[in-house]
């Protein structure tokens, strides 16, 4: 073999070892990313919790399709509270102002629109009992500013739904149920401690009243009775206040009463 023959080979050996060797470079640093997302999957199990996973995209929910949702459930709590928990979707739907489309679309039956409702009451309501506490550095204007609140997010929707077919003990309205009790109790005993609120009374008595008083008879439809409602809670507060003007009949009505009723 000639020398020329030599070289050329051995170029062409050379080549291929260089090319080989690109190749093995590039497949390194492409893997350096998939190296760096598993030793940080790593890093995150040790510390007890999941990997990340990768962002699919999922899409959210459209602005008015949410505007359509909300709009249904507070037309749902209006007329829940008018009319009681019978009245027609199709009422709902024109309440609204969406198509009957849409409410079956987001509520599929009466049970999902009216969890929904209860739900959108009782953690509106807690709201409202947080920042009343928040707010006012009396106990008693605390308590009394709640009350107030209250009415206006129309708590007296919850009684008549509670009443009739309703999963009262699915977990969602557990918990709520469990942060707004627990939101007023503490109104309530503030008040009492400081000597500003009477003592034969109980939480009860506040829940009941409140929805009592901000709840026409169903199916009356008063006109403009609401205009009345904090005239007359404001009446009920008056009476809260120490000292008592009066002895009350029976005993004060817990929360565990209310459960059992």
């Amino acid at each position: 073999m000639g020398t020329g023959s030599v070289v050329k080979g051995g170029s062409a050996a050379e080549a291929a070892g260089s090319t080989a060797r690109a190749a093995a470079g590039t497949a390194a640093k492409d893997a350096e990313p998939a190296k760096a997302a598993a030793r940080a999957d790593s890093a995150v199990r040790a510390k007890g919790a999941a990997p990340t996973a990768p962002c699919r995209g999922t899409p959210r929910p459209r602005a008015d399709a949410l505007r359509n949702r909300e709009r249904i459930i507070a037309a749902a709590r209006e007329l829940f509270v008018e009319f009681g928990p019978d009245v027609a979707l199709d009422d709902v739907a024109r309440r609204a102002g969406v198509g009957n489309a849409t409410l079956y679309r987001n509520f599929p039956d009466r049970a999902a629109l009216t969890h929904e409702v209860v739900l959108a009451v009782t953690s509106r309501t807690t709201l409202r009992a947080e920042e009343a506490e928040a707010a006012e550095a009396d106990p008693f204007a605390a308590l009394s500013r709640f009350v107030h609140a209250a009415a206006d997010e129309r708590i007296g929707a919850l009684c008549p739904m509670l009443s009739g077919v309703f999963d009262r003990d699915h977990p969602d309205l557990l918990a709520e149920r469990g942060r707004l009790e627990e939101a007023v109790e503490g109104l309530v005993a503030r008040a009492q401690s400081a000597g500003r609120l009477r003592t034969d009374i109980a939480v009860g008595d506040v829940l009941v009243a409140l929805s009592q008083l901000t709840r026409p008879l169903p199916g009356i439809a008063c006109q403009g009775i609401d205009r009345f409602t904090h005239r007359h809670l404001q009446l009920f507060l008056d009476g809260l206040e120490t000292p008592a003007r009066s002895e009350l009949p029976g005993s004060a009505a817990t929360l565990e009463d209310l459960r059992r009723s």
